[in-house]
């Protein structure tokens, strides 16, 4: 890479938001302070997460620190619409992806090839990680389309596990989950290709909204997934949807409490 894809606005891409209008500093400055989301919460995660952490899988705080990756990413290439934040934009949330199908998709949805070895399954994912990122440096203005259709098989591999879920709580997650994924997706659709009327409304601030809804969409089908894994994998830690502050308050912040043994916790 060259140092002109360093340079400011030399990505092929622009979104709806007028550029510099805020600040002579930040290009797209809404599309780039909405990425907030993508900073506070996953620190909070981890603090939530720290019991599935010590006794289930360490690697669900990768996919933590993944996310703010995703969100320094994202505000860094809106503040500059670089062609290398662009990128980094696009690779964080590809591998933030794949490390969450590779670490917590069911072992029962595996390809028959992979013999439902994990261990092959993650080495696939990652092989077809790197290929993908290869390949992302040929058409940079068609990467952030090719993400979309990830959409598929995460919502597909989601409607086979609420299917069979037999806690109610969690299938209405998996629903309220499904929704606010639709709606960031119609964000998106209309920011990139309806730019002209919606500017004519004096609203170009679609793709802002698009950052928001899809962290919310995002880090609960995270939840989900860690919730599936235990439940197949280590069903004697009899895994519990909770949410935070209050576990009454369904649309709180969701998590996934292990009940482990207490004797075997002194033991540690």
């Amino acid at each position: 890479m060259t140092w002109e894809h360093l340079e400011r606005g030399s990505s092929p891409v622009d979104w709806c938001e007028g550029n510099y209008l805020v600040s002579p500093d930040i290009a797209e400055f809404v599309n780039t302070i909405s990425n907030i989301l993508f900073l506070l919460g996953p620190p909070f995660l981890i603090y939530l997460f720290k019991d599935y952490g010590r006794f289930i899988q360490p690697a669900i705080h990768l996919i933590w620190v993944l996310l703010i990756v995703v969100g320094l990413s994202s505000a860094y290439f809106h503040a500059t619409l670089s062609l290398l934040g662009q990128l980094l934009d696009e690779l964080t949330i590809l591998w933030v992806f794949m490390a969450t199908l590779s670490l917590f998709c069911p072992r029962r949805h595996f390809p028959r090839i992979f013999k439902r070895s994990r261990k092959r399954f993650c080495l696939s994912m990652t092989i077809f990680s790197i290929a993908a990122t290869g390949l992302s440096f040929c058409h940079p203005a068609i990467n952030a389309f090719a993400l979309m259709f990830l959409a598929i098989p995460a919502t597909y591999l989601l409607y086979k596990e609420l299917k069979i879920v037999q806690d109610e709580r969690v299938y209405r997650l998996g629903v309220r989950n499904t929704t606010i994924l639709i709606m960031a997706i119609v964000c998106w659709i209309n920011d990139r290709m309806f730019c002209d009327t919606w500017s004519r409304m004096n609203f170009p601030y679609l793709h802002g909204f698009w950052h928001i809804l899809i962290f919310i969409s995002a880090y609960p089908a995270c939840v989900l997934f860690a919730y599936f894994f235990v439940n197949d994998e280590r069903p004697e830690s009899r895994p519990t949807l909770k949410y935070w502050p209050r576990n009454d308050f369904e649309l709180g912040i969701p998590y996934v409490s292990i009940n482990y043994d207490k004797k075997f916790d002194d033991a540690i």
